[in-house]
């Protein structure tokens, strides 16, 4: 099989790494290419549920490469914490799980810095685990990457500088205590110790796994409208959610990433501030949250529920160049009759069928709906589009039609198997 990106098309949350999970059996490779623990990636197995943070989807397929790639940021603990959690369920690890030299490395004074300006006047809602910062510093030069590990002392010193100018920062324009350049040492020598076997060369390694002619798939965290070039910027993630972070997050170039499969819900959901226009406040958008168990995989935070949004999807599908789609979480709209569909936006008196670039725009857009018809049946046990209710057909077409990109992968329930393809 050819390489595979899968990108979320929407807030993030759209269900990316239960369709990783499903599709890792087809690939030899499963690579991360951005984002950090903010983001969280569920996978229900044998009715057990797992969420991984930034070790690949893929790591429950045995044999499979998980590679870590460079344009993620990496929380030593977390991925510790990760990594020690799966082997106590008899996930193999060991050799499986390569970790990029170029990563760079979240500190506590990163977190710290997060924290502290998201508290201030104009906080975004980040989730407070020091990834914009971190890939500040990445941006100023002055970031740690993964690599420099190897050399502890060397490492040691380059955490001490940039305590040091942290603590400048800390005090002088946020008036809180500095951090002990000595405590972060001995910490972060101690993870340096665990994860050194891991670290590798991750750009020769799938370059050479090109030249091997192995399957890659390539897994993004987030999702499109938080690319912080493309989305609802400023609230936004730090880094490029969309297939356009790929090359720059692995070193492969972007001839070989091949097809992209993008991932989105069958109604809109999204965590933390920004514009929403179908966000809904009403019963339906409660009964969306609680059927559709939308809280933060890595905060526990409630996700603002909505309709689906046909000009935000459209906009992200063509960013992506997505071949395909993967509809998730179809069997939540089950009983809700009339679905609504967002197909243009009013800002005034204009008519808008594309996506603004201005957020503000956005946030002043009232949403333009059509209203389709539901279905009472219960879809968790189909496994095919034909034993689909016509309503359901029906919907999944007409949000083909809208987006502009056929639908051939549909989950009707969190397990791996609660899926089908046309």
């Amino acid at each position: 099989m050819a390489n595979l990106c899968i990108a979320g098309l929407q807030w993030g949350d759209e269900g990316k790494g239960k369709i990783v999970d499903a599709l890792a059996p087809d690939f030899d490779v499963i690579v991360r290419y951005q984002g950090g623990s903010n983001a969280g990636h569920t996978v229900i197995v044998n009715g057990e549920k797992f969420v991984l943070h930034l070790v690949p989807s893929g790591v429950f397929r045995s044999g499979k490469l998980c590679v870590i790639g460079n344009g993620v940021v990496v929380d030593p603990a977390q991925l510790i914490e990760e990594i020690d959690a799966l082997a106590a369920k008899e996930v193999e690890i060991d050799g499986n799980v390569v970790l990029s030299d170029r990563a760079h490395i979240v500190f506590p004074y990163h977190k710290l810095l997060d924290s502290l300006k998201e508290a201030g006047e104009n906080g975004i809602g980040t989730t407070g685990r020091g990834i914009g910062p971190c890939y500040t510093d990445k941006a100023a030069r002055v970031g740690i990457r993964v690599g420099e590990m190897r050399d502890a002392e060397r490492f040691a010193e380059r955490i001490r500088a940039n305590v040091e100018e942290k603590n400048r920062v800390l005090t002088a324009l946020y008036g809180a205590d500095p951090l002990s350049a000595d405590a972060i040492v001995e910490e972060y020598l101690g993870y340096a110790e665990r994860l050194r076997p891991l670290i590798g060369d991750t750009v020769a390694l799938l370059a050479r796994c090109r030249r091997e002619e192995k399957a890659i798939l390539f897994e993004g965290a987030q999702g499109a409208l938080l690319d912080v070039e493309f989305g609802t910027y400023p609230y936004v993630t730090s880094s490029i959610a969309s297939t356009c972070g790929v090359s720059g997050g692995t070193g492969v170039p972007p001839s070989a990433i091949g097809r992209v499969l993008g991932i989105m819900k069958a109604y809109c959901t999204r965590v933390g501030e920004g514009p929403f226009p179908t966000e809904l406040t009403d019963d339906i958008g409660k009964l969306l949250s609680e059927r559709g168990d939308e809280f933060g995989a890595t905060t526990g935070r409630p996700r603002r529920c909505g309709w689906f949004d046909a000009v935000a999807v459209r906009h992200t599908a063509a960013l992506c160049g997505a071949d395909a789609v993967a509809l998730t979480k179809l069997d939540v709209l089950t009983g809700i009759d009339p679905i609504r569909v967002a197909v243009g936006y009013r800002r005034g008196t204009e008519t808008v069928k594309d996506f603004p670039a201005d957020s503000r725009a956005v946030a002043e857009s009232e949403a333009i709906y059509e209203s389709f018809p539901g279905w009472k049946e219960d879809i968790s046990a189909c496994r095919s589009f034909e034993e689909l209710p016509a309503a359901a057909r029906s919907y999944v077409q007409t949000l083909e039609k809208l987006v502009g990109v056929r639908v051939e992968t549909i989950s009707v329930g969190g397990d791996r198997n609660a899926t089908l393809c046309r």
